[in-house]
């Protein structure tokens, strides 16, 4: 909320980590004016043939910025993003959508371009999870770069004169492959999430980053001095001396502390006493594979494979999956990944060929491993692809949102039938091949050890089980207070999950948010049983450092005392008092306001 006095101090969602002091740059992203125009029946192809150059044009500039990005930009993620946009002009459903509008209505190409991206914002508006609403973006961006080749637009070319911090309401992935990054001091949007583009492409530069702030660009003039903290999303506009000397030295720090980080980041995250955990990654796809090199990763704890669905309208075949997979393997050389089969519901689908009504409410309807089971084909074509892949590397599979046994012995009935399909079609696949599951739920909470005893592991997803547990929409403003991980009801879950998993001697980690804050991750491994932790990429350093700097007798001790404690409040202000000198060695956390 914006807080008008002798400054304002905004708070947005942190998208990239580090501090930014500087000048202001507001980008000015106007928006197109389009008008509706009839044309006659004799000019009705040469519009769609004015459409389809349009397109042509459209892919030739995205490939000219690509072979350009390939010279100045280290890692795949910017360039899958262009990778989708050049997809989504290339989409033939789209394209034969448009098309057939132009024939039908007899409506010039703009007018039809801007309709039909209207009604795609509308559906994707309706999806509740937050990551997938905003792939709208990435329609929005692709069909706007359609529509400058339409009006014969030329594209803003960013010069910046001077190292600045940008400000716009949004920034689009060709935008910022545009920008001179060594000018770029940080990046303030007022759209977006912690998945958002700009976000991203900031994180893969490390540029600090303040996406979702709202109102932030309209009161923002370009040379204003703006400070953007991207560990705790807060931007400061005009701020006075004082916070602007405080804010410095917290910068200062931060660097420093990031670079001991980065030094160490290929030892062991061994505690002092000898315990090794192990730090893995959550990765979107194949092309993060070059970040986990870069920050000390020790395999892939969860790989989720939803953008192979996600990125075209057509529903990716085995060999379209086996080769993802495949890829994967081969990198991490004999290191473990683990691939979560298909982890949307119904409504996220849209073009993957399934005719869905709207659910009422998605987070409890037909989503994860209810939507694969009640579509065995698709299951089971995506468990085939995993098997094949496994031959190439140390391959495990997870099952996401497991509430029942029936459940889990229903999914091992479809993937040992595709098992003995690939037997006979003389396809190899590693034997034996382990299986887990997610524990996301009070349900799974409460029968585990059955589940135990019929996996080989568990991964707990604690962004979900506080979700589900606490019986709140984690992204509803109005119950936001209520998304506490450190809730006693949440700390006997763990417990009780982490004892089910020790009494069946399997293994049990952790891949929510949880696993990568400093404060829980010490909770998490005093428990016992968890020795393995797997986050995103860029929290894996300090992680590591974090583990070398404790005991795990001193561990034990902090989790004794929080089991035995009755609120919230008190966990927290245990945890504050026992982890603050942890926390002062550059250690951030959510649980403290001021990290640095």
């Amino acid at each position: 909320m914006l807080v008008e006095v002798e400054r304002m101090t905004t708070k947005g969602i942190p998208a990239a980590p580090g501090i930014a002091i500087g000048k202001a740059y507001v980008l000015d992203t106007s928006y197109f004016c389009v008008l509706r125009q009839l044309i006659a029946p004799e000019e009705i192809e040469q519009e769609v043939e004015r459409f389809q150059t349009a397109v042509d044009s459209s892919l030739h500039e995205i490939e000219t910025i690509r072979e350009g990005a390939l010279k100045d930009l280290i890692g795949d993620i910017p360039l899958m993003l262009l990778d989708t946009h050049a997809q989504i002009l290339r989409d033939p459903t789209m394209a034969r959508e448009i098309e057939e509008k132009i024939r039908s209505e007899k409506h010039n190409a703009e007018w039809v371009v801007k309709t039909v991206l209207e009604e795609y914002q509308f559906k994707f508006s309706k999806i509740r999870d937050g990551y997938f609403r905003e792939r709208i973006s990435d329609i929005q961006s692709a069909m706007e770069r359609l529509q400058r080749n339409l009006l014969q637009h030329q594209e803003n070319v960013f010069q910046l004169a001077e190292p600045v911090i940008l400000v716009a309401h949004d920034l689009t992935p060709a935008d910022t492959l545009k920008l001179d990054t060594k000018k770029v001091l940080g990046i303030a949007t007022d759209a977006g999430g912690r998945t958002s583009h700009a976000g991203i492409l900031a994180a893969s530069m490390d540029i600090p980053a303040v996406v979702g702030l709202k109102t932030l660009s309209p009161q923002v003039r370009t040379g204003d001095t703006l400070i953007v903290d991207g560990n705790t999303g807060v931007v400061i506009h005009k701020p006075d001396r004082d916070l602007f000397l405080e804010y410095n030295t917290r910068r200062q720090k931060y660097l420093y502390f990031d670079k001991e980080f980065h030094e160490q980041k290929d030892l062991e995250a061994k505690t002092r006493d000898g315990v090794v955990i192990r730090m893995m990654a959550n990765i979107e796809s194949s092309s993060d594979l070059t970040h986990l090199d870069e920050h000390g990763a020790e395999g892939v704890g969860l790989f989720r494979t939803e953008y192979l669905f996600l990125r075209g309208s057509i529903q990716p075949g085995e060999d379209e999956q086996y080769a993802d997979y495949r890829k994967l393997a081969e990198h991490l050389q004999g290191k473990q990944a683990i691939i979560r089969t298909f982890d949307l519901g119904g409504d996220k689908i849209g073009g993957l060929g399934q005719n869905l009504e709207p659910e009422p409410n998605p987070a409890l309807g037909l989503r994860a491993i209810r939507y694969s089971l009640a579509h065995t084909r698709m299951f089971k074509t995506q468990l085939r692809a995993i098997l094949r892949a496994s031959a190439h590397g140390n391959i495990k599979i997870m099952y996401p949102l497991i509430t029942t046994l029936e459940e889990l012995l229903e999914a091992n009935t479809v993937l040992e039938e595709a098992k003995a399909e690939l037997r006979s079609e003389g396809k190899p696949f590693k034997e034996p091949l382990e299986v887990g599951i997610m524990i996301e739920t009070p349900s799974s909470v409460m029968i585990a050890r059955e589940l135990a005893a019929n996996c080989d592991f568990f991964s707990i997803g604690t962004n979900d089980l506080i979700q589900y547990t606490m019986a709140i929409d984690r992204v509803n403003e109005w119950v936001a207070y209520l998304y506490q991980p450190l809730s006693p009801a949440i700390i006997r879950m763990l417990q009780l999950v982490i004892r089910a998993a020790d009494e069946a001697k399997i293994g049990v980690s952790v891949c929510g948010k949880m696993a990568g804050d400093p404060v829980y991750a010490i909770l998490l491994i005093g428990f016992g049983g968890v020795r393995e932790l797997s986050m995103d990429t860029h929290s894996i350093p300090k992680m590591k450092k974090l583990i070398r700097s404790i005991g795990m007798d001193e561990a034990r001790k902090i989790a004794s005392s929080v089991a035995a404690m009755g609120s919230g409040k008190e966990i927290k202000k245990f945890l504050s008092d026992a982890l603050r000198p942890h926390m002062e060695k550059g250690f951030t956390s959510d649980l403290f306001e001021n990290d640095l």
